[in-house]
């Protein structure tokens, strides 16, 4: 993923084509070890692609996995949600029963 991001930031900064020793630069500003197969591997699958291309295709992936995690998480929130609803349903409850309970009041007049 460091990789990736050095590539990223190199063309956010303004190189349309970043080489290899611009990502080492970048990595190497930071202290990042550099593993050169994965720096390789990057290269080799940005080769002749468009960086728009590149992020359009990521974005499809990231669509693609991000939908069933959000109905996931979703479908979480509404159970705690009517978990919660539930413990308030109780405590409303208790506290009625308790309001019979009450011998005298402060603010009775008698």
């Amino acid at each position: 993923m460091r990789f990736v991001a050095a590539y990223l930031m190199a063309t956010i900064g303004g190189n349309a084509s970043p080489t290899k020793d611009d990502v080492r630069a970048i990595l190497g500003a930071v202290g990042a070890d550099i593993d050169e197969d994965k720096l390789g591997y990057l290269f080799d699958q940005v080769a002749g692609k468009d960086l728009a291309e590149i992020l359009a295709a990521g974005s499809e992936m990231l669509a693609f996995g991000a939908a069933p995690a959000a109905a996931a998480a979703t479908a979480g929130g509404a159970a705690a949600a009517g978990e919660k609803e539930e413990e308030e349903e109780k405590v409303e409850e208790k506290e009625k029963e308790g309001e019979d309970d009450i011998v005298f009041s402060l603010f009775d007049d008698e």
